[in-house]
């Protein structure tokens, strides 16, 4: 069974970390592996905006650079200043990660703005016809 309520606790308290200088906009990302890890990350600004990185690519990267390469779930949350009241989707350049090395009518995306308010949706509805590497098989 999913654990929604303790990837949506994760993924608000890896929000805390956000670097968002700029913004304000606060992301933090609890991604669940297939062994059970948690990987958690936040987003990362910069004066030069370019270098930016997202809380779901920072969670994915973390558990890459660890050798961890399959994924079930990941929930996402922000909000100006820190302040959750809506959802926060993922953006595309995540999404595409995500279509790297998720199985896109499996892996589950969590969005939420606490325990009791959330929504789960497959990566497939997020990114239909999504390009991955089945496409250069």
């Amino acid at each position: 069974m999913l654990p929604v309520k303790e990837l949506i606790e994760q993924a608000i308290d890896a929000m805390g970390y956000a670097y968002t200088p700029y913004s304000g906009f606060k992301v933090g990302a609890a991604l669940l592996a297939k062994n059970g890890n948690v990987y958690r990350g936040c987003n990362i600004e910069n004066a030069a905006y370019t270098p930016c990185n997202c809380a779901e690519r920072t969670a994915f990267f973390k558990a890459v650079s660890e050798g961890v390469k399959e994924f079930e779930a990941i929930c996402i949350v922000g909000g100006k200043n820190g302040v959750l009241t809506e959802l926060t989707p993922p953006c595309g350049v995540c999404r595409q990660v995500m279509m790297e090395f998720c199985r896109p009518e499996e892996f589950r995306i969590i969005l939420a703005t606490d325990q009791e308010h959330y929504e789960i949706h497959t990566l497939q509805e997020m990114l239909p016809m999504g390009f991955g590497p089945d496409a250069l098989a």
